[in-house]
């Protein structure tokens, strides 16, 4: 990861900001401004942040079952600073806070394409799952 990139568990969010890394890092036209300070302090164990000085460039959110399960939720790194660790680094801090916090698993679900990423980067092993669509 690079020197310049520092990373901060449980950052203040701004909604506008994780809003525009997450259309960015995602593909999306526009950046939707979406209530992450509030989903985050409802649903989070914890997350965390890559800041190239005071730019949000990396992201990554771990909700949780207030038990012993989390799942690893919305890594995000800006297009300009992809392949550079950040991702890795983010997703290996979320693993320790995971850990620190007593959860046994780590849950994530993740598109063919990012299969590299998250089992040869991070080290998560594939596992069989079922998905439902609830929307028509």
């Amino acid at each position: 990861m690079p020197d310049d990139v520092e990373i901060r568990v449980r950052f203040t969010p701004e909604d506008d900001e994780v809003s525009r890394l997450h259309a960015l890092a995602f593909g999306s036209s526009e950046a939707l401004v979406q209530p992450w300070t509030k989903r985050l302090s409802a649903h989070s164990l914890t997350w965390v942040g890559a800041f190239d000085g005071d730019v949000l460039v990396g992201f990554v959110n771990v909700i949780w079952d207030g038990g012993t399960h989390a799942f690893l939720h919305e890594t995000a790194a800006e297009p300009d600073h992809q392949r550079r660790g950040i991702g890795r680094s983010l997703v290996q801090e979320a693993v320790a806070e995971s850990r620190a916090a007593g959860c046994a698993w780590l849950h994530v679900d993740y598109e063919p394409h990012l299969a590299e990423f998250y089992r040869d980067a991070c080290g998560f092993r594939p596992t069989e799952a079922g998905l439902l669509s609830l929307t028509p």
